[in-house]
């Protein structure tokens, strides 16, 4: 339940990190700035979630590497 707990709060913290990233950028282009925040989070936690299913569907276990391997792929810091 504690791993379940941290993955949905590490993905609300993608999404505010995408979203914040891109506020002044769609005004750029002419997209809404809400419109551009949600996609831009919505697109970050797509990616989290799709590398957490790739590692189960391997296996059906997630290790907290693979947890952390997953988020690293939309941490700009950690790459």
């Amino acid at each position: 339940m504690d791993t379940l707990k941290s993955i949905i709060m590490r993905i609300v913290a993608v999404i505010a990190a995408e979203s914040l990233g891109v506020i002044g950028a769609g005004s750029l282009v002419g997209i809404e700035v809400w419109q551009a925040a949600v996609l831009a989070g919505a697109l970050g936690a797509a990616r989290v979630l799709e590398a957490l299913a790739r590692f189960y569907l391997a296996d059906g276990n997630l290790t907290s590497e693979e947890i952390n391997e997953a988020f690293a792929k939309v941490d700009k810091k950690a790459s």
